[in-house]
């Protein structure tokens, strides 16, 4: 029997549509679905979260998109834009690399005078507590399909937490949604990535 050919690898704009939607099924299903926070119902209803696909594949070429996307959070209304997600699907897959790169994204945002202004969240999705097992579901509070960078403003971080009296206890929360949904049922809500959207295989040499 001969093997199915392979499939056609997708144009970038396809890749960056499925790699979105990825995004979002884990916004819907894990961050709004769980409740693990509570700010982000609101401005995903109001489509003021900006998706960006970066196509970088190293630290340098991903600073240079942080600096692009900072830039424009600033400059764009809140109610058009409140939040940024910049995703990295190409680059810092190792969770050690991509926590050393936080250094250089605060020095970004140092750079463009933005501290105080905006702050950068992350997620990662071999993201791991210190103190903690890999396979500790916790870690899953901050794990995304994708390395992430996540652009807030300061002015709604600070809404958000006056609309929430109790901000300071969402973490104790969310660790004990997580233990109690266990490591299968995080499993089974599948909030990966998608089969379609993984990074693709450079060709190989022929023999």
């Amino acid at each position: 029997m001969n093997a199915a050919a392979p499939s056609p690898p997708l144009a970038p704009s396809e890749r960056a549509d499925l790699i979105t939607k990825d995004m979002v099924r884990w916004l819907e299903r894990a961050v709004i679905g769980l409740n693990l926070c509570p700010f982000a119902k609101g401005v995903h209803a109001k489509g003021q979260i900006h998706y960006v696909v970066s196509a970088a594949t190293d630290a340098e070429a991903l600073a240079q998109d942080l600096r692009r996307e900072l830039a424009d959070l600033a400059a764009a209304p809140a109610e058009v834009r409140d939040t940024t997600l910049l995703m990295a699907p190409d680059c810092l897959q190792d969770f050690l690399e991509f926590n050393d790169f936080l250094g250089v994204a605060e020095d970004v945002l140092e750079e463009l005078d933005l501290d105080g202004t905006l702050q950068i969240a992350s997620f990662h999705p071999q993201f791991q507590f210190a103190g903690t097992d890999a396979g500790d579901v916790t870690n899953c509070t901050n794990r995304a399909p994708y390395p992430t960078l996540h652009l807030l403003r300061e002015d709604s971080i600070d809404r958000a937490v006056q609309a929430y009296p109790e901000a300071e206890a969402i973490y104790q929360r969310n660790m004990e949604v997580l233990e109690k949904l266990g490591m299968l049922g995080w499993q089974a809500m599948d909030v990966g990535v998608s089969t379609a959207a993984s990074t693709p295989e450079l060709p190989k040499d022929p023999a």
